[in-house]
Parts: C-alpha cells; sequence; structure tokens
C-alpha cells in the first residue's frame, strides 16, 4: 500500500514544478548621446528591468519611450 501513495506523491510534485512558468530573461543594450550604455531586459513576468532593477513596466512599454525620446537600443546580449 506504500508504493502507491509514494508513486501519487512523486507524480503531484512533479506535476506542480513542471507548471512553473518560464522565467527566462532576454536582455539588449541601450545608449544615448546623454546616458553611459546600460542594459534592458525583459524579465520572466513581462516587465523591463534597468541594470537588473525591475521597473515594474512591461518590456514593450518601457522600450517604446526609450525609442521615443531617442535612445537606441539593439545588441541583444
Amino acid at each position: 500500500m506504500k508504493k502507491p501513495a509514494l508513486f501519487l506523491g512523486i507524480l503531484f510534485s512533479l506535476s506542480i514544478f513542471s507548471c512553473k512558468k518560464d522565467e527566462a530573461v532576454t536582455c539588449i543594450t541601450c545608449s544615448s548621446p546623454d546616458t553611459l550604455s546600460f542594459e534592458l531586459c525583459q524579465e520572466g513576468d513581462g516587465n523591463a528591468s534597468v541594470n537588473g532593477d525591475n521597473t515594474g513596466t512591461p518590456y514593450d512599454t518601457y522600450l517604446s519611450g526609450l525609442q521615443e525620446s531617442g535612445v537606441q537600443c539593439g545588441a541583444v546580449n
């Protein structure tokens, strides 16, 4: 009787961990004449982070704002 309970416990544990959201982070380098180069990343939650600090703003919104203000972003890190 212990084997089925152990099997169910392992199966349950695997199902929880396999459902974890993908936390991949992608980054690009940005710069402008007024600033030093900085790293802009799209965090696993969809927000932008600058040099590792989460801005709390969606990545696409943050990147668009930077580009509208003349910041150049490009090289993928």
